[in-house]
């Protein structure tokens, strides 16, 4: 695998960008409640997602996986694992936005990285460059004052870094593409979304705010090239620098929580967002580096 992959890296930042957009637009089905949000962005993103399939002709790549699952029966464990993690992660993204955490959820993405980093080290072996440790030792300062000062991290900060490790690493053991994936996990979760807007059906609403409606297939749509981007770049990318170039999405997650939806900047918090800006900064110049070798080194095309 190449150090760094040009594709990887957009779709790192495309992935980044649709998520830290996602809250606004949470913020849009407000008549809604966090589960039911959840709910619908399964049930509207398993169509959006076959759609995506369809145009960027991934079917067969699609039926090679649904093969696989008769001749590794294992993989009907494992995709059931990842649907659950990720749909936990989508109930706290969600409820987060929706009721005034999105900053507690921007500092658990921001120590994302860190911990998919040490996974990369401890599953994979794979060895930092001198400004990846930089950024690393920088990111880790911030997070070190934010437990200093708080005394604890809650647990809309923790769950991110509990769960999303274990998730990018059984979706690369699995060796399944992103969308596949991606459509087969939607499936698994389809059924308890159901039953969840059965018993909590959100109908009255929807007749009362009939313009939401027209939002839903927006969710699915976003949803699914926001994920399918982000595990695209997962497995183009060393998990190291996948897990470093994660801190462009919570660094747009406090703009957009601060700019859009009016949350304030805890006291002090310079220290602890100050030291993980840096991180960034040293990030992209990393990345923009290593890209450029890259262009340099490939072929001239005939």
């Amino acid at each position: 695998m190449n150090v760094l992959s040009g594709k990887g890296l957009g779709l790192s930042v495309l992935s980044s960008v649709l998520f830290a957009l996602m809250p606004v637009y949470f913020v849009w089905l407000a008549p809604l409640d966090g589960l039911q949000v959840v709910a619908l962005r399964v049930v509207w993103s398993l169509p959006m997602v076959l759609l995506l399939v369809v145009v960027l002709r991934e079917g067969k790549a699609l039926l090679a996986t649904l093969k696989r699952l008769v001749r590794e029966p294992r993989l009907c464990l494992a995709i059931p694992a990842a649907a659950l993690l990720m749909g936990i992660q989508w109930w706290v993204f969600v409820w987060a936005t929706m009721n005034g955490e999105a900053m507690a959820m921007s500092l658990g993405y921001f120590l994302l990285p860190l911990a998919i980093v040490l996974t990369g080290r401890l599953v994979y072996g794979e060895r930092l460059r001198p400004l990846q440790r930089l950024a690393v030792a920088c990111a880790l300062l911030g997070v070190i004052n934010e437990v200093w000062v708080t005394g604890a991290l809650s647990w809309v900060s923790l769950l991110p870094v509990l769960g999303y490790p274990p998730y990018f690493v059984l979706r690369r053991w699995m060796a399944v593409d992103a969308l596949s994936g991606f459509v087969l996990e939607m499936c698994c979760l389809l059924p308890f979304a159901l039953l969840a807007l059965h018993w909590f059906s959100p109908s009255l609403i929807l007749q009362q705010t009939p313009w939401l409606w027209a939002l839903l297939p927006g969710l699915g749509l976003l949803s699914a090239i926001a994920f399918a981007a982000m595990l695209a770049s997962s497995r183009m990318l060393p998990l190291s620098l996948f897990g470093i170039l994660s801190y462009v999405e919570p660094a747009l997650l406090v703009f957009v929580a601060l700019y859009v939806l009016g949350e304030q900047l805890p006291e002090g918090a310079i220290w602890t967002y100050g030291p993980i800006w840096l991180a960034v900064a040293w990030v992209c110049l990393d990345s923009a580096r290593l890209l450029r070798k890259q262009l340099r080194r490939a072929p001239a095309s005939p």
